[in-house]
């Protein structure tokens, strides 16, 4: 992570509330980098509603064909996102390396691997080691917490310089709701957000076809 603080980066983070449901914990699984968090676990609720967009390349990470896949059955219970390494151009290393974590994330959080979803992030065609991260995930999911937002949003930086964190609190009818995101990316927006990633929760109650409907048409280009 370099020194040189863009001069984007705001003065001061916002203040991200809890959003009931969602529990967070970060590690330092040394995949690439030393003496900082790149590991990532968001674990989810039961009946937690899930929508998604993705890159519109032709060359998907195997995580992302992963996501896709599951993506269909609109529920999620638990996200695992991993910076140093973006599992890549990487083949059927890749798609076994996915599977061994998706089925890791699965049994410690209790849930189905069609409710698991996976991101990875870093550097391109060198195989992802699982074996450097799948053993801390019963800890993270076991002590997540619900207040580590900008602590989430530093676990899966890259390039980036700062993290990049953004909470709203909106009325949905008569009832307060808040939605809390995080993303990680420098130069990498265009085209179609490229390889940034980004992640936001909410605690409206959403079912998945309609969660999926208001995504999409907001990405939409």
């Amino acid at each position: 992570m370099s020194a040189m603080i863009s001069p984007l980066a705001p003065k001061k983070y916002p203040k991200m509330p809890v959003i009931e449901g969602v529990r967070i914990a970060t590690a330092e699984a040394g995949i690439k980098y030393r003496n900082r968090t790149d590991l990532l676990a968001m674990v989810f609720d039961p009946g937690t509603a899930v929508a998604g967009v993705f890159t519109k390349s032709k060359c998907p990470s195997a995580p992302v064909d992963y996501c896709r896949q599951n993506l269909s059955a609109g529920k999620a219970r638990v996200l695992v996102v991993n910076s140093g390494n973006a599992n890549a151009f990487t083949g059927k290393k890749g798609r076994a390396s996915t599977a061994l974590t998706g089925e890791a994330a699965a049994k410690a959080a209790g849930c189905s691997e069609s409710e698991v979803f996976l991101a990875s992030t870093g550097v391109i065609g060198e195989p992802l080691d699982t074996n450097k991260f799948s053993h801390l995930l019963a800890g993270l999911v076991k002590n997540g917490k619900p207040d580590l937002w900008t602590e989430a949003a530093k676990a899966i930086m890259t390039t980036d310089t700062y993290p990049k964190v953004a909470s709203q609190t909106v009325k949905l009818g008569d009832a307060d709701v808040t939605i809390n995101g995080i993303a990680k990316g420098a130069g990498m927006i265009a085209p179609d957000m490229a390889t940034m990633l980004s992640f936001i929760a909410t605690d409206a109650p959403i079912a998945a076809p309609v969660l999926q409907d208001l995504l999409s048409r907001a990405t939409r280009t």
